[in-house]
């Protein structure tokens, strides 16, 4: 009996060897960057950590199809560095001898990336699955649309333009009423004033006082001193 359950261990065993291998099927790749991803707080990898590995694969999995009924023991580990790499597959809980579609595995694993990256307390760039592309989040989206913004900001240019033309009517109106007003007193008051003829400034006559002219005033005192 010790016999036949040896060779059954036996044979389990080289089975699961054919189906973990470096590029075999439906196998994939991982390689960590954790002494880059944590410097002086890197914990080393070992037999913990890889029963960890196992069972968020199998948590994956059972995740992402409620009817999966994946085990750690379904998970299987092979070629483990020291520098951290090694490959796994998901052996068929039904069957135990054939490994997962590569296809669900794959979903399973971009479904449950954030789950997995923060249980080793990595990311996408330093807990790489090869072969599978990062998942990248999703863009954030303004709570206002992007167009409504635009509008938002010419519609405010526009009105601003609009006030500051209205702003400068009104005080070229009042610059101008005021010119008006001081011209007006200063003739009532029979001052002189200064009046621009053909962008010529001439001094306009006092209609009151009078003008004389200086040429024919001198005229006048040389011929009346006879």
């Amino acid at each position: 009996m010790l016999r036949l359950l040896l060779l059954t261990l036996s044979a389990v065993a080289i089975a699961h060897a054919e189906l973990c291998k470096p590029d075999a099927q439906n196998a994939f790749k991982v390689r960590l960057s954790i002494k880059t991803a944590l410097g002086d707080n890197a914990y080393a990898w070992d037999a913990n950590e890889e029963y960890l590995f196992k069972a968020m694969m199998a948590f994956a999995m059972r995740r992402y199809s409620s009817k999966s009924t994946t085990q750690i023991s379904n998970v299987l580990l092979c070629n483990v560095t020291d520098r951290v790499s090694f490959w796994f597959v998901v052996t068929d809980p039904s069957k135990n001898v054939t490994t997962v579609p590569r296809s669900e595995v794959e979903a399973a694993i971009r479904m449950n990336r954030n789950r997995i990256n923060s249980a080793f307390l990595l990311s996408d760039k330093t807990l790489q699955f090869l072969k599978i592309t990062s998942t990248l989040s999703p863009p954030v989206e303004p709570s206002t649309p992007v167009w409504l913004i635009v509008f938002g900001v010419v519609l405010c240019l526009i009105v601003a333009g609009i006030v500051f033309l209205v702003v400068a009517g009104i005080r070229q109106r009042k610059k101008k009423n005021k010119e008006s007003t001081e011209r007006e007193n200063l003739e009532e008051k029979g001052e002189v004033t200064v009046t621009v003829e053909n962008g010529i400034p001439c001094e306009a006559l006092d209609l009151k006082a009078g003008h004389i002219n200086g040429v024919f005033a001198a005229d006048d005192e040389r011929f009346t001193s006879l």
